[in-house]
């Protein structure tokens, strides 16, 4: 069930077709470490090479996240970090940028405290092009999908190496935007994925949709996103981006003056390792 209309998410790949470019998609928790640092990080991805970013939604307890991700969401909380905040991000985002798509991350406990209506109203006015919530089956697309969809905004759901034939008719039914392939079972930023598997997949998925296919979990280096990027339509960077974050942390888990910079070194990087050659 796509959208009526081509979104940013929808724009981002036709471009980036023609371009003869693969997608990187950064992942970065709101608020983490705290709103004003995480606000510079935000601003600056697109420049550093970020194609689409997903922008986390701080939960306190993210069960399909590993340590580094659970650690930048207990970190937003601690800064106070909530969905207006969040939002106000995005909105901020927008005055100055018109067209790198936003994906908000996460699970559906705080949309829900929020109030859907109220959320997807709230979202699409900020300048969110898409969502991703991890625990929101397909069996209920009623409750968040399909409203989503309704108000404009991609839906994204995630397929994994457990995905059978008999369930990915489900997975992809009122998916759009893009497809988003976990390389690995399990957590967030657990293993290394194998690429002859995951481009084999890949490959599986791209049979039964036209959508592009994008891979996250596990991906940490630019070499590894070169070489998972040659079998898919992009890669998300997820908790190496994180963990980078928090590496340049004070002891007491505070930003400083080398923070964005550690982010956006990262990222340029991992731009630079996709580019065509």
């Amino acid at each position: 069930m796509p959208n009526s209309k081509p979104t940013r998410i929808d724009q981002r790949f036709a471009d980036l077709k023609n371009e003869g470019r693969k997608a990187l998609v950064t992942f970065i928790s709101a608020g983490d470490p705290d709103f004003e640092t995480s606000t510079k990080i935000l601003a600056g991805l697109p420049s550093a090479g970020a194609d689409i970013i997903e922008l986390g939604m701080p939960f306190s307890d993210p069960m399909a996240d590993g340590p580094a991700i659970q650690l930048s969401s207990q970190r937003a909380l601690k800064a106070g970090q909530d969905m207006h905040k969040t939002l106000a991000m995005v909105r901020a985002f927008r005055s100055h940028d018109a067209t790198t798509p936003i994906v908000l991350m996460g699970y559906y406990n705080p949309i829900y405290v929020y109030g859907n209506e109220r959320f997807l109203r709230d979202a699409r006015d900020a300048g969110v092009d898409g969502l991703i919530v991890v625990d929101v089956p397909p069996e209920a697309d009623e409750e968040l999908c399909l409203p989503a969809v309704a108000a404009g905004l991609n839906f994204i759901r995630l397929a994994t190496p457990t995905t059978d034939s008999k369930r990915l008719p489900a997975v992809l039914k009122n998916t759009s935007g893009f497809v988003y392939y976990v390389s690995i079972t399990g957590i967030t930023g657990a293993a290394a994925p194998v690429v002859t598997d995951v481009h084999n997949q890949v490959k599986r998925i791209k049979g039964e949709t036209q959508l592009p296919v994008v891979v996250g979990f596990g991906v940490r280096t630019g070499a590894q996103a070169r070489e998972i990027a040659a079998g898919a339509d992009g890669v998300v960077v997820g908790s190496a981006l994180v963990a980078a974050i928090e590496k340049s942390l004070t002891s007491d888990g505070r930003g400083n003056g080398s923070t964005v910079e550690c982010a956006l070194s990262m990222v340029r990087e991992l731009s630079a390792a996709l580019k065509p050659t």
